[in-house]
């Protein structure tokens, strides 16, 4: 199929599943994972009229989006995977939405390098649901007095995020979210990939990052 095929597809998907749950399409935002896409398939996907794309790296984004973005005014880029201190300048001036602040420092220096480029970025907060050692974000009993911090910094926090542990059901993870979420007072959610976005929409999602059911599978 080619990238048109299923966009169309994905989004058709994600207009039935919302209504069968009671929600509207266009309240779950998909995010198209262009990490280690080429070029040709990222302008496939814009000629197709898209344009939210989610990068995991500074630098890759950097490559991908430097020359495309200026023929494209009202693209939307989401920072997905981590960010380190040392790219912070450069991910507050090419991102639009930082999806995955995680830890004060992280917060603090966001916060300065915001207030420097004159942004407001939207952020979420990284949930680390399954409590796993090897994966980045907050543990979910840390989270309230680490969404005061981001907010006593400055940060514009609108939601939460989260990647559950592959051996679990995801669903039992993104109900878990959307918890966090309700108890905490934020309405955004971003959860749910190419093997698991349609059991997130019934709760709750409004991103889904979707990368291979996309462009196909990554070389």
């Amino acid at each position: 199929m080619t990238i048109k095929e299923n966009l169309n597809s994905i989004q058709k998907i994600i207009d039935d599943t919302a209504k069968k749950f009671g929600r509207v399409g266009k309240d779950v935002h998909l995010v198209a994972v262009s990490k280690k896409q080429p070029v040709e398939a990222l302008k496939a996907m814009l000629s197709c009229g898209h344009r939210l794309y989610g990068e995991n790296r500074v630098q890759e984004a950097i490559e991908h989006w430097k020359e495309l973005r200026p023929h494209y005014p009202d693209l939307k880029l989401h920072l997905i995977g981590p960010l380190q201190t040392n790219k912070i300048k450069e991910a507050v001036a090419l991102f639009d939405v930082i999806e995955t602040i995680d830890r004060p420092k992280l917060a603090s220096a966001l916060a300065h390098e915001m207030k420097k480029q004159d942004k407001n970025l939207p952020c979420f907060i990284q949930v680390n649901t399954g409590e796993e050692d090897q994966k980045a974000g907050v543990h979910p009993q840390a989270l309230p007095e680490f969404l005061k911090f981001c907010q006593s910094e400055g940060l514009n926090i609108v939601g939460l995020m989260c990647i559950p542990p592959v051996a679990e059901p995801p669903a039992l993870h993104f109900a878990f979210l959307q918890k966090l979420a309700k108890e905490n007072g934020l309405k955004e959610l971003s959860m749910g990939m190419s093997s698991d976005f349609e059991k997130a929409i019934p709760l709750g999602a409004t991103y889904i990052r979707v990368g291979t059911a996309l462009f196909g599978a990554r070389d």
